[in-house]
């Protein structure tokens, strides 16, 4: 069942990459998907790093979210939990605070080294206690810190213009994204999600509680070095390549559950190829709808992801004694 999951859900990928590299304010034909054609410039320079680039970013939070969950055993936790999307955001909001992102790398590098930084002040607050309850207080201490210095940098920007550079970041978005970006993020994303992927069995064994996945050979510690490093490389990297886009890594699980199963491990891969799906789909809705201005794909995943979380939250509730 999970296996042919799977194969759905990269046959509709694939559909939806392809529906991606037509879709914008102009559509294009297969007739354009030639070399001889003018508009194939715009499908291999603009549109097709684009939508490998929402492919990866959607897949990165997808198993984000799926192994948090799995490892918090709360079905609300969501990447952003960790503080390092959030450090992530601040590193590259200093960038453009002190002008460093007229390189193209720079703000990426800026964002990698705010997530990398989020992820050592993290193992160092929890130490070697290997405490979910320490962890997860890390990550809100330290998402609450990086928010606060972020909105600090927003109220203090030198110019107007910085300003409106950072609140247009923070919104998330993959316009003008190219090859390069692509090239940034593929790596990092796979060296995370393969990370995430060493997981799965002990993601399985702690559903039966701490002390029975102990006696069962797992080890709390390396579980939780494994979760932090897999989950800041991913979303340190999404951060970095597309800004703040949430909602992903907390709605994908909760969508492919019921077709995968339960069991974390069996959640990851379709967590993964759904967040995939997901976003790209989204990114392509943004670019054709009849908007004056493009409508940034943060802010459409807020206003899908805001009435998931309440009627996920609603649901909850009903089902408490």
């Amino acid at each position: 069942m999970t296996q042919r999951f799977n194969i759905l859900l990269i046959v509709a990928l694939l559909c939806a990459m392809a529906l991606s590299l037509m879709a914008g304010k102009v559509w294009l034909p297969l007739a354009a998907w030639q070399g001889n054609d003018p508009r194939w410039l715009i499908i291999a320079e603009l549109r097709a790093p684009r939508t490998v680039l929402a492919g990866l970013v959607g897949g990165a939070l997808g198993i984000s979210g799926a192994a948090m969950q799995g490892y918090l055993r709360n079905p609300l936790a969501d990447p952003g939990l960790f503080g390092v999307s959030a450090g992530a955001a601040l590193g590259a909001v200093l960038s453009l605070f002190f002008g460093y992102a007229a390189a193209a790398w720079l703000l990426p590098a800026f964002a990698l080294t705010g997530a990398a930084v989020s992820m050592a002040l993290l193992a160092l607050l929890v130490g070697r206690s290997g405490s979910l309850i320490v962890f997860t207080l890390g990550g809100v201490i330290l998402s609450s810190i990086a928010g606060s210095m972020t909105a600090l940098a927003i109220s203090l920007a030198p110019t107007p213009f910085a300003t409106s550079q950072i609140v247009t970041w923070l919104m998330g978005a993959l316009t003008d994204r190219s090859w390069d970006d692509v090239r940034m993020a593929l790596p990092l994303i796979a060296v995370g999600a393969g990370v995430l992927a060493l997981t799965g069995r002990s993601l399985d064994a702690l559903t039966l509680g701490e002390t029975a996945a102990r006696s069962m050979g797992v080890d709390p510690l390396r579980l939780q070095v494994l979760i932090v490093i897999g989950v800041g490389i991913c979303v340190g990297a999404s951060v970095a390549a597309a800004g703040i886009i949430g909602f992903v890594g907390l709605m994908v699980p909760h969508l492919v559950r019921p077709f995968a199963g339960n069991r974390p491990s069996a959640v990851l891969l379709p967590s993964a190829l759904g967040g995939a799906l997901l976003l790209v789909v989204a990114d392509s809705l943004v670019r054709a709808l009849p908007t004056v201005s493009e409508l940034r794909l943060g802010i459409a995943m807020s206003m899908l992801g805001g009435p998931f979380f309440l009627a996920l939250l609603l649901r909850m509730r009903r089902q408490l004694p």
